[in-house]
């Protein structure tokens, strides 16, 4: 099956802009696409993984990616998607998380000579004249085009701002000028992007000529992998240090069951053969997809080592062997003791097993925490740090989520 065939088997292609040529090119792999990453975040997180993945699926046949970090866009917010202004970021802020988005994006694409490139926005966005652009780009948008978009359109009763207004016409000129300086001749995103998208290929029509080829394409899940990327408890992450192996493969092995072929499908290597073979399993052989789907993914992300520990982790826990050393662990520290004491709510608080102590005292009250077996239903329990010494105590919040917390 040729690559553009499996994009659309796999469930990935939800609109596109000339099919046939865009078939033609990426079949031959002719296309250098990009996808843009604004760094709201110093991590990635699953929201992103899709995107990852395919930018790595592309590649392998042939196509050359180019990872655009948005140190420039990132400094306006991009509206889609969202009720509110996004918080505005320092330069020195977008700067470090871009750098943090290089060191994880490595892990999947080839930035070797002439693999893939990997870009930032604000080298152009930045040294932008505000009047010249005006001239340059801004003719080229009618106003009432742009709020019949989605991504405007439901924002206008809660209020949105003109520096958010001139998000699409930035990621327009993004496409504007690597179709000219770097023959970036596709882009990729979500469906919460297409109208941005196609602003930019119209753009480069409007200011090159009819015959300039540029194509827009949108996955199907990225807008939903923004969701997926939350937790009751927070984001779900690719840096190992904000989200353990353990917890990311526990993330992937607790989906629901009418997303697990879904996900084997967009997120894997596996070939799709295989996946096939899965579509009728039920009961007990959906837990062994959840597995497979969890375990492709996290030696994707961290690699087979940390992959089998979790495997190794998450079958000893749910088997009753409790295998501690592989189990997500906090290190209490004297400060998070008061008297020589640290009550339920700091405890859940002080291991990330809940983002604020009114939801801590919410998880206690419904029953769903126990400690070294011990079912907590009192927000007023309390432990002395000798409790933690040796191999520490065990915290469980609900049935699946297993935590250390020690002394040393």
């Amino acid at each position: 099956m040729k690559m553009y065939e499996e994009l659309v088997a796999r469930g990935l292609i939800a609109q596109v802009t000339n099919e046939d040529e865009i078939r033609e090119m990426i079949n031959n792999g002719k296309a250098t696409f990009y996808i843009g990453f604004d760094c709201t975040a110093d991590s990635l997180h699953v929201g992103h993984f899709m995107a990852l993945c395919l930018m790595k699926r592309l590649q392998m046949a042939g196509n050359k990616p180019i990872a655009l970090i948005g140190g420039g866009t990132t400094m306006i917010g991009d509206p889609s998607g969202r009720t509110d202004m996004r918080k505005m970021l320092t330069r020195e802020d977008i700067d470090h998380n871009a750098e943090c988005f290089k060191h994880q994006m490595e892990r999947f694409i080839d930035f070797g000579e002439g693999k893939a490139l990997m870009l930032n926005n604000a080298d152009w966005l930045m040294n932008l004249n505000y009047v010249e652009l005006l001239r340059e780009v801004g003719a080229c948008f009618s106003v009432n085009n742009m709020l019949r978009a989605e991504c405007y359109k439901q924002r206008m009763e809660k209020g949105l701002s003109f520096l958010e207004f001139n998000y699409m016409i930035m990621q327009s000129y993004d496409f504007y000028y690597m179709f000219q300086h770097y023959g970036c001749n596709m882009q990729f995103g979500g469906n919460d992007q297409w109208s941005n998208m196609l602003g930019g290929t119209e753009l480069i029509r409007r200011k090159l000529g009819k015959d300039a080829h540029a194509m827009t394409i949108t996955l199907l899940l990225n807008s939903e992998g923004k969701k997926m990327g939350k937790t009751a408890s927070g984001a779900v992450w690719l840096d190992p240090n904000k989200t353990s192996p353990y917890d990311f493969y526990q993330y992937w092995r607790n989906i629901d069951d009418a997303d697990v072929l879904k996900c084997i499908r967009m997120l894997t290597f596996l070939p799709l053969e295989q996946i096939n073979e899965m579509d009728g399993w039920e009961g007990s052989q959906l837990n062994r997809a959840k597995e497979i789907l969890a375990y492709e993914l996290t030696n994707l992300v961290h690699g087979q080592e940390e992959a089998d520990r979790a495997q190794a982790a998450a079958k000893a826990l749910f088997g009753g062997g409790g295998d501690r050393e592989s189990m997500p662990s906090t290190v209490l520290k004297d400060s998070d003791f008061e008297d020589g004491q640290i009550g339920a709510v700091s405890l859940l608080v002080s291991c990330g097993l809940a983002p604020s102590r009114g939801e801590a005292r919410r998880l206690i009250r419904q029953g769903g925490i126990s400690v070294a077996d011990e079912k907590v239903t009192d927000i007023d329990r309390r432990w002395s740090a000798e409790d933690f010494q040796g191999e520490g105590l065990i915290i469980k919040k609900g049935k699946k989520v297993f935590h250390r917390a020690v002394v040393e």
